[in-house]
């Protein structure tokens, strides 16, 4: 399957990271990440190049990591500094190291050419670090599904009613049209519900009781990034929609790492503007999301089990599936982009080869 490579990807909770050397597979590349001894991180190729043995095999020499089956030893940049009874080391002798940063309590490694992992394109909230907002780090939730699978739920707000009813959505929201916006690499869908009752989560956590107003803003950005905006407010109290902040608000962030064709991670974390101060309910909130999260995982896990078992079936197309088919569109035109990209380096590095092969003959 192909992915788009030239983006950062989030891998694992920096907090989880020690110093031990732990197995990762991104876009179906195995990795080893491991804390390096001044605190940072360092992420290379899982395979050693001599017989591919997994390094997360090996173990930790300092900073450097040494292969378990014949003691090939690599810096963390993926250098190999030692071959036992060999004092030659050959040239081809590395593993590909990651650009690595942390981000929101994340490892966000760069898949693509280093020389563009440019940390300001990763995802971006700027509520994450405003003092007047709440940031609470969630959790990963693995699903057996492709992951474009979870990128149209994640685009689709009319799931809610019908799978969230008691965390996320109400019977209020069944019949209410979404609109969608496009921007650049950028889809927002959204809607607002007037007058109806508040959703379970702010009903409880919000304090929420009367009827509301309440939207619900996805937006999506590549390769796999979505910032969700829920809130509420008293019905009627915010005629200006631009004005969400007054009312009661929260971020559902979810940033995706595509495992291999079945299988992605959904990290997330959220961000609220009410009770900031009260982080004893960070616990029971984070929990009533994570248990609305499983509840896609239960649906989107036996789609995929379905397609699996009828890939020639026709499915029909719905309004609501504009975005999500938009989404797809984009990814596609990205993967195309870049591998007519990489193909047009290789045709020029292999013309620039043959000059210099033939100087080198005739000179």
């Amino acid at each position: 399957m192909a992915y788009i490579k030239e983006a950062w990807y989030p891998v694992v909770w920096a907090d989880r990271v020690g110093r031990e050397l732990t197995r990762h597979t991104v876009l179906e590349e195995p990795i080893v990440i491991y804390r390096l001894q001044d605190g940072g991180i360092a992420a290379l190729q899982d395979a050693c190049p001599h017989r591919l043995a997994p390094l997360s095999l090996g173990r930790l020499k300092g900073d450097d990591i040494e292969c378990g089956y014949h003691g090939m030893t690599f810096d963390c940049s993926g250098k190999c500094v030692l071959i036992p009874g060999q004092d030659i080391i050959p040239g081809r002798a590395l593993v590909r190291a990651f650009p690595v940063q942390v981000k929101y309590g994340l490892v966000w490694l760069y898949m693509g050419d280093p020389a563009n992992a440019d940390p300001g394109k990763i995802f971006h909230i700027e509520q994450y670090d405003d003092p007047s907002w709440h940031a609470v780090q969630g959790d990963t939730l693995r699903i057996e599904c492709n992951y474009l699978s979870l990128c149209d739920n994640l685009l689709d707000p009319a799931h809610v009613t019908f799978v969230h009813a008691t965390t996320l959505g109400t019977p209020a929201g069944a019949s209410v049209p979404v609109n969608n916006e496009y921007h650049g690499n950028e889809i927002c869908v959204w809607r607002w519900i007037r007058n109806a009752a508040p959703i379970g989560v702010f009903a409880k956590f919000g304090g929420l009781t009367g009827m509301v107003d309440r939207w619900h803003y996805y937006t999506y950005s590549t390769p796999s990034y979505f910032k969700i905006d829920m809130g509420s407010c008293p019905t009627g109290s915010i005629p200006d929609m631009e004005r969400r902040a007054e009312g009661t608000q929260m971020f559902t962030c979810h940033v995706l790492t595509p495992v291999d064709e079945r299988t992605v991670l959904q990290h997330w974390f959220h961000v609220r503007n009410f009770r900031t101060n009260e982080f004893e309910m960070d616990a029971d909130l984070s929990a009533s999301l994570d248990m609305a999260f499983r509840e896609d995982k239960v649906i989107l896990e036996r789609i995929q089990l379905e397609e699996e078992r009828a890939p020639d079936f026709k499915r029909i197309i719905l309004g609501i599936d504009a975005a999500p088919m938009r989404m797809r569109r984009m990814v596609d035109k990205l993967i195309e982009a870049e591998a007519a990209a990489r193909s047009s380096r290789t045709t020029t590095n292999g013309k620039s080869a043959k000059v210099s092969a033939a100087t080198e003959i005739h000179g």
